[in-house]
Protein backbone atom coordinates (compact mmCIF):
# COMPACT_ATOMS: atom_id res chain seq x y z
CA UNK A 1 0.00 0.00 0.00
CA UNK A 2 1.41 3.61 -0.47
CA UNK A 3 0.91 6.45 1.46
CA UNK A 4 -0.39 9.45 -0.21
CA UNK A 5 -1.06 13.18 0.87
CA UNK A 6 -3.16 15.95 0.15
CA UNK A 7 -2.35 19.04 -0.47
CA UNK A 8 -5.13 21.77 -1.47
CA UNK A 9 -5.62 25.21 0.49
CA UNK A 10 -9.37 24.06 -0.41
CA UNK A 11 -10.72 21.34 2.07
CA UNK A 12 -13.41 20.33 -0.38
CA UNK A 13 -11.25 19.77 -2.54
CA UNK A 14 -8.82 17.56 -0.36
CA UNK A 15 -12.20 15.97 0.83
CA UNK A 16 -13.43 14.87 -2.62
CA UNK A 17 -9.94 13.64 -3.37
CA UNK A 18 -9.88 11.57 -0.04
CA UNK A 19 -13.07 10.07 -0.96
CA UNK A 20 -11.81 8.66 -4.34
CA UNK A 21 -8.58 6.90 -2.58
CA UNK A 22 -10.65 5.37 0.23
CA UNK A 23 -12.41 3.14 -2.60
CA UNK A 24 -9.07 2.00 -3.27
CA UNK A 25 -7.40 -0.72 -1.31
CA UNK A 26 -3.69 0.44 -2.96
CA UNK A 27 -3.76 3.79 -1.56
CA UNK A 28 -4.29 5.80 2.24
CA UNK A 29 -4.12 9.16 3.21
CA UNK A 30 -1.23 9.65 6.00
CA UNK A 31 -1.48 13.77 6.04
CA UNK A 32 -3.05 16.51 4.59
CA UNK A 33 -2.15 19.76 4.42
CA UNK A 34 -3.37 23.48 3.12
CA UNK A 35 -0.38 24.99 1.36
CA UNK A 36 3.12 24.45 0.39
CA UNK A 37 4.91 25.51 3.47
CA UNK A 38 2.95 22.34 5.50
CA UNK A 39 3.42 20.03 2.65
CA UNK A 40 6.94 20.55 3.54
CA UNK A 41 6.77 19.77 7.03
CA UNK A 42 4.11 17.38 6.51
CA UNK A 43 6.16 15.06 4.27
CA UNK A 44 9.37 15.56 6.47
CA UNK A 45 6.83 13.83 9.22
CA UNK A 46 5.24 11.38 7.17
CA UNK A 47 7.21 10.75 4.21
CA UNK A 48 4.18 9.92 1.46
CA UNK A 49 5.16 8.42 -1.68
CA UNK A 50 2.90 10.21 -3.43
CA UNK A 51 2.00 13.81 -2.93
CA UNK A 52 -1.66 14.96 -4.79
CA UNK A 53 -0.84 19.00 -4.95
CA UNK A 54 -2.76 21.92 -6.07
CA UNK A 55 -0.21 24.78 -7.21
CA UNK A 56 -1.51 27.80 -6.50
CA UNK A 57 -1.73 28.41 -2.90
CA UNK A 58 -1.04 31.03 -0.47
CA UNK A 59 2.15 31.57 0.45
CA UNK A 60 4.62 28.68 -0.94
CA UNK A 61 2.52 27.57 -3.65
CA UNK A 62 3.04 23.89 -5.77
CA UNK A 63 5.46 24.50 -7.86
CA UNK A 64 7.95 26.31 -5.39
CA UNK A 65 7.14 23.00 -2.75
CA UNK A 66 7.42 20.39 -5.54
CA UNK A 67 11.19 22.00 -6.58
CA UNK A 68 12.06 21.82 -2.56
CA UNK A 69 10.81 18.40 -2.33
CA UNK A 70 13.06 17.09 -5.40
CA UNK A 71 16.10 17.79 -3.17
CA UNK A 72 15.40 15.89 -0.70
CA UNK A 73 16.69 12.09 -0.27
CA UNK A 74 14.05 9.78 -0.93
CA UNK A 75 11.43 12.25 -2.54
CA UNK A 76 8.04 11.62 -3.04
CA UNK A 77 6.13 11.51 -6.47
CA UNK A 78 4.63 14.60 -7.16
CA UNK A 79 1.19 14.74 -9.11
CA UNK A 80 -0.62 18.06 -9.75
CA UNK A 81 -4.14 18.57 -9.29
CA UNK A 82 -4.95 22.22 -10.42
CA UNK A 83 -7.64 23.98 -12.35
CA UNK A 84 -5.15 25.77 -14.16
CA UNK A 85 -3.46 24.22 -17.15
CA UNK A 86 -1.06 26.79 -18.36
CA UNK A 87 0.99 25.50 -15.60
CA UNK A 88 2.08 21.79 -17.39
CA UNK A 89 5.72 22.78 -18.76
CA UNK A 90 6.22 24.19 -15.17
CA UNK A 91 4.90 21.48 -13.61
CA UNK A 92 7.23 19.00 -15.49
CA UNK A 93 10.43 21.25 -15.01
CA UNK A 94 9.92 20.25 -11.10
CA UNK A 95 9.98 16.59 -12.63
CA UNK A 96 6.15 15.99 -11.66
CA UNK A 97 5.05 12.66 -12.49
CA UNK A 98 1.69 13.31 -13.28
CA UNK A 99 -0.60 16.33 -13.93
CA UNK A 100 -4.25 16.19 -13.66
CA UNK A 101 -6.86 18.93 -14.14
CA UNK A 102 -10.45 19.64 -11.78
CA UNK A 103 -11.95 18.98 -11.18
CA UNK A 104 -10.55 15.61 -10.99
CA UNK A 105 -11.81 12.25 -12.46
CA UNK A 106 -11.75 9.36 -10.68
CA UNK A 107 -10.16 7.63 -14.28
CA UNK A 108 -7.11 10.61 -14.72
CA UNK A 109 -6.19 10.40 -11.22
CA UNK A 110 -6.33 6.17 -11.14
CA UNK A 111 -4.15 6.92 -14.57
CA UNK A 112 -1.48 9.49 -12.83
CA UNK A 113 -1.74 7.17 -9.51
CA UNK A 114 -0.28 4.28 -11.56
CA UNK A 115 2.68 6.09 -13.49
CA UNK A 116 3.67 7.37 -10.19
CA UNK A 117 3.61 3.80 -8.48
CA UNK A 118 5.80 2.46 -11.82
CA UNK A 119 8.03 5.06 -11.04
CA UNK A 120 10.22 3.90 -7.91
CA UNK A 121 11.84 5.48 -5.46
CA UNK A 122 15.19 4.86 -6.75
CA UNK A 123 14.17 5.96 -10.41
CA UNK A 124 13.12 9.02 -9.01
CA UNK A 125 16.30 9.81 -7.59
CA UNK A 126 17.71 9.72 -10.27
CA UNK A 127 15.20 11.49 -12.25
CA UNK A 128 15.97 14.10 -9.62
CA UNK A 129 19.94 13.84 -8.94
CA UNK A 130 21.86 16.69 -10.69
CA UNK A 131 25.70 16.21 -10.79
CA UNK A 132 28.48 18.44 -12.67
CA UNK A 133 28.80 15.21 -15.04
CA UNK A 134 25.18 14.83 -15.86
CA UNK A 135 23.16 18.01 -15.67
CA UNK A 136 19.17 18.00 -15.13
CA UNK A 137 17.48 16.56 -18.13
CA UNK A 138 14.98 18.07 -20.38
CA UNK A 139 11.61 18.08 -18.85
CA UNK A 140 9.75 18.48 -22.15
CA UNK A 141 11.19 17.87 -25.81
CA UNK A 142 10.16 20.73 -28.67
CA UNK A 143 8.93 19.45 -32.18
CA UNK A 144 7.82 21.46 -35.07
CA UNK A 145 4.25 21.30 -36.33
CA UNK A 146 2.13 23.01 -38.80
CA UNK A 147 1.14 25.08 -36.19
CA UNK A 148 4.74 25.82 -35.15
CA UNK A 149 6.34 25.01 -32.43
CA UNK A 150 5.17 22.74 -29.88
CA UNK A 151 6.72 21.16 -26.39
CA UNK A 152 5.64 18.15 -25.44
CA UNK A 153 6.04 17.05 -21.56
CA UNK A 154 8.20 13.52 -21.46
CA UNK A 155 5.77 12.03 -19.39
CA UNK A 156 3.20 11.73 -21.97
CA UNK A 157 5.12 10.64 -24.61
CA UNK A 158 4.93 6.56 -24.58
CA UNK A 159 7.98 5.84 -27.28
CA UNK A 160 10.73 6.96 -29.80
CA UNK A 161 11.10 5.53 -33.57
CA UNK A 162 13.10 5.43 -36.43
CA UNK A 163 11.97 4.99 -39.27
CA UNK A 164 14.17 5.52 -42.61
CA UNK A 165 15.78 9.05 -42.00
CA UNK A 166 13.19 10.51 -39.38
CA UNK A 167 12.65 10.01 -35.58
CA UNK A 168 9.21 9.92 -34.41
CA UNK A 169 7.46 10.85 -31.00
CA UNK A 170 4.58 9.23 -30.00
CA UNK A 171 3.11 11.67 -27.72
CA UNK A 172 -0.94 11.02 -27.19
CA UNK A 173 -1.96 9.22 -29.97
CA UNK A 174 -0.42 11.32 -32.13
CA UNK A 175 3.23 11.56 -34.10
CA UNK A 176 5.78 13.77 -34.36
CA UNK A 177 8.46 14.24 -36.21
CA UNK A 178 11.90 14.88 -33.77
CA UNK A 179 14.77 16.70 -34.87
CA UNK A 180 17.27 14.48 -32.82
CA UNK A 181 18.93 11.07 -33.50
CA UNK A 182 17.94 7.99 -30.90
CA UNK A 183 20.92 8.21 -29.70
CA UNK A 184 21.00 11.98 -28.44
CA UNK A 185 17.38 11.15 -27.02
CA UNK A 186 18.87 7.76 -25.13
CA UNK A 187 21.75 9.79 -23.75
CA UNK A 188 19.73 13.09 -23.07
CA UNK A 189 16.87 10.60 -20.92
CA UNK A 190 17.98 7.78 -19.60
CA UNK A 191 16.81 5.83 -17.25
CA UNK A 192 13.30 7.55 -18.28
CA UNK A 193 13.13 6.01 -21.60
CA UNK A 194 15.05 2.83 -22.46
CA UNK A 195 16.75 1.05 -25.69
CA UNK A 196 14.53 -2.03 -26.86
CA UNK A 197 15.80 -2.11 -30.00
CA UNK A 198 18.56 -0.58 -32.55
CA UNK A 199 15.47 1.76 -33.94
CA UNK A 200 13.01 2.06 -30.84
CA UNK A 201 13.10 4.04 -27.24
CA UNK A 202 10.11 3.59 -25.08
CA UNK A 203 9.11 5.08 -21.81
CA UNK A 204 9.56 2.91 -18.76
CA UNK A 205 6.48 4.19 -16.88
CA UNK A 206 4.20 2.96 -19.72
CA UNK A 207 5.96 -0.61 -20.43
CA UNK A 208 2.71 -2.61 -18.85
CA UNK A 209 4.33 -6.36 -19.97
CA UNK A 210 7.04 -8.39 -22.17
CA UNK A 211 5.37 -10.72 -24.13
CA UNK A 212 6.32 -13.67 -26.27
CA UNK A 213 5.40 -14.72 -29.56
CA UNK A 214 4.57 -17.86 -31.12
CA UNK A 215 7.56 -17.69 -33.54
CA UNK A 216 9.59 -16.79 -29.78
CA UNK A 217 10.18 -13.14 -30.48
CA UNK A 218 10.00 -10.93 -27.23
CA UNK A 219 7.64 -7.88 -27.33
CA UNK A 220 7.03 -4.85 -25.23
CA UNK A 221 3.05 -4.21 -24.43
CA UNK A 222 2.77 -0.40 -23.54
CA UNK A 223 -0.01 1.39 -22.19
CA UNK A 224 -1.94 3.11 -24.75
CA UNK A 225 -0.47 1.85 -27.47
CA UNK A 226 -2.55 -1.17 -30.01
CA UNK A 227 0.24 -2.77 -31.21
CA UNK A 228 3.45 -4.03 -28.93
CA UNK A 229 6.83 -2.77 -29.88
CA UNK A 230 9.80 -5.74 -30.77
CA UNK A 231 12.70 -6.37 -28.47
CA UNK A 232 15.77 -7.13 -29.87
CA UNK A 233 17.68 -10.18 -28.48
CA UNK A 234 20.65 -7.89 -27.98
CA UNK A 235 18.15 -5.54 -25.48
CA UNK A 236 16.12 -8.24 -23.85
CA UNK A 237 17.75 -8.87 -20.99
CA UNK A 238 18.05 -5.01 -19.84
CA UNK A 239 14.28 -4.62 -20.80
CA UNK A 240 13.84 -7.60 -18.68
CA UNK A 241 16.14 -6.13 -15.45
CA UNK A 242 14.27 -2.96 -15.39
CA UNK A 243 10.73 -4.58 -15.80
CA UNK A 244 11.50 -6.81 -12.88
CA UNK A 245 12.76 -3.37 -11.07
CA UNK A 246 9.15 -1.20 -11.33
Amino acid sequence: MLNVMLVDDEALARARLRRMLEAEADYQVVAEACNGEQAIEQAAQHAPDIILMDIRMPGVDGLQAAQQLGQIENPPAIIFCTAYDEYAISAFDVQAVGYVLKPVRRPALLDALCRAQRLSRVRLNVLHSETPERPETRAHLSVSTTAGLELLPLDNISHFRADHKYVMAYCAGREHVVDESLKVLEQDFEPRFLRIHRNCLVSVVYIEAILRTKTGQSQVRLRGIDKPLTVSRRHLSQVKAVVHSL
